[in-house]
């Protein structure tokens, strides 16, 4: 290693990643796509590290909330665009799932990209893309240009899927689990906002108004990130003066590589396909959950008006804003522990709901809370184990794991709707049940302390355990000692500079 190199050694589980970040005049150029001029202060620097502080994590939670809101604009209104349009509520009805499907492209094919170009720029393009999509959202009078534009909205709106790796990259270890809550929380608070927002305006008002919203929130978030978001080093460009040496053979990765590779990843990593399996039962059981929700405070014994079970929404956000403190706790815990507290709260609130709904209004409320709750802290515990498997190829791991999230949510809907539709709320709150504890179980076929390349077993569970909890004590002090030599030196340049 000569002397322009800087090396980062990471040990996790018996495991080792070394990290050799080359001298940035050997690959930088300090211009957003080669034409704009980075902010001075954003720069990348190896000598002076940026400071994730708790601004720019609630911004990229700000960031998730809005760009997966792209996602979501259009269902509570599905009615008028059917009117505005003149076609049959049953043709209008699959736009939803063409801008999902427009989502799950984007997340195989564009979200990758993270392991293999600087993330600012990626983050800025697909933000100035979506936002010019949504112009046209909002002006057309042609279903079939709505449809397409759609879905290449849904294509550009997995900036929340490039926001994640870069937070756990960013993030301190020992607040990365508070730190991915967080954007975690901005991806639900966009699908609440975007159902009650768009729901109120189109009662009161035109649309349109609610595509004209999100335009101006999106150019806005532009302007914010370009002021804000640092720059940094791509992750794996190789050997050639322009990134870090990755594991996959060293050389340049290309794009093909890099989607070899996750394939590969999907099929050889046991931590990796054992947290997909665990999050697809949680994620369709909680899809299941709040589309069949409707139905129930909808019929007998509640009979809600649409606008009072629009509101269960913002209940929902209650969950949602207790993901910081759902993150600390993470934070002290092994990953695997605190996904098992999840799963037995999530297993809790789904008996509480097979048991209570259909009694009393307040079961459903503090089913919705729980579960809401309790999903978060599994979502975030089991994406920190994700992580932990290979640092440079957090983009690709996290895109299999959202790819999960996402055949979940589709499978609870789905499966939801028609049991509930042929048998009623109570098998479904059952079948809801049943995928929780799928999702136990999977957790529980693979415990902590295993190998990398262990499928089943707790072996050494226990030394594992203690030696993760020793890393962690330690990454903590260390944290506390870098923060205090950093506000050190800003007191000696303090000194240095005179009155």
């Amino acid at each position: 290693m000569n002397g322009n190199e800087t090396e980062d050694k990471l040990s996790i589980s018996n495991r080792s990643v070394n990290v050799t970040v080359t001298d940035p005049a050997n690959w930088y150029t300090p211009k957003d796509f080669g034409l704009i001029p980075i902010p001075k202060q954003l720069r990348y620097d190896p000598d002076k590290p940026f400071h994730f502080g708790m601004f720019l994590n609630v911004l990229f939670g700000v960031t998730s909330t809005f760009s997966v809101a792209n996602l979501y604009w259009c269902q509570p209104i599905l009615i008028e665009l059917a009117t505005n349009f003149d076609v049959s509520y049953d043709e209008i009805s699959k736009l939803p799932t063409l801008i999902q499907a427009g989502y799950a492209t984007g997340l195989i094919f564009i979200s990758p990209l993270g392991d293999l170009v600087r993330r600012r720029q990626l983050l800025l393009i697909l933000i100035i893309i979506s936002a010019s999509l949504t112009i046209g959202l909002s002006l057309t009078h042609s279903l079939r240009t709505f449809q397409v534009l759609s879905f290449l909205t849904g294509i550009s709106s997995v900036t929340p899927q490039v926001l994640l790796p870069l937070t756990a990259d960013l993030a301190p270890p020992s607040r990365r689990a508070t730190a991915l809550s967080i954007v975690f929380s901005g991806l639900l608070f966009g699908i609440l906002i975007a159902r009650v927002f768009s729901g109120l305006i189109a009662q009161f008002a035109d649309w349109r108004i609610t595509y004209y919203m999100s335009i101006g929130v999106q150019w806005g978030l532009v302007v914010v990130l370009f002021w804000i978001v640092p720059d940094y080093p791509p992750k794996n460009a190789g050997k050639d003066g322009q990134g870090v040496e990755n594991e996959e053979g060293g050389g340049k990765l290309g794009y093909g590589r890099i989607m070899w590779t996750m394939a590969k990843f999907s099929v050889t990593e046991p931590v990796l396909i054992q947290g997909c399996l665990c999050n697809l039962g949680s994620a369709a059981a909680f899809s299941s959950f709040w589309v069949t929700l409707t139905f129930l405070l909808g019929g007998e014994p509640y009979n809600y008006s649409t606008l009072i079970i629009g509101l269960f929404g913002l209940i929902g956000m209650v969950g949602v804003a207790l993901a910081p403190l759902v993150g600390r706790f993470i934070d002290f815990l092994v990953p695997w522990q605190a996904s098992l507290v999840a799963c037995l709260g999530l297993l809790l609130f789904q008996i509480v709901q097979v048991v209570g709904n259909g009694l009393n209004v307040a079961a459903v409320i503090i089913a919705t809370i729980g579960l809401d709750v309790f999903r978060q802290m599994l979502e975030t515990s089991v994406a920190i184990s994700i992580f932990s498997i290979a640092p440079h190829a957090r983009a690709r791991l996290n895109a299999i794991y959202i790819l999960s999230l996402f055949i979940g949510q589709v499978i609870g809907s789905s499966a939801g709707t028609k049991v509930f539709l042929t048998y009623g709320w109570r098998a479904t709150a059952a079948m809801t049940l049943g995928l929780t504890a799928w999702a136990l179980l999977m957790l529980m076929m693979r415990g902590p302390g295993c190998d990398r390349y262990t499928w089943f077993g707790f072996r050494n569970s226990l030394d594992g355990v203690k030696g993760v909890l020793n890393i962690k004590a330690r990454v903590r002090a260390d944290d506390e000692n870098v923060q205090g030599a950093l506000e050190a030196e800003k007191d000696v340049e303090k000194i240095e500079g005179g009155p």
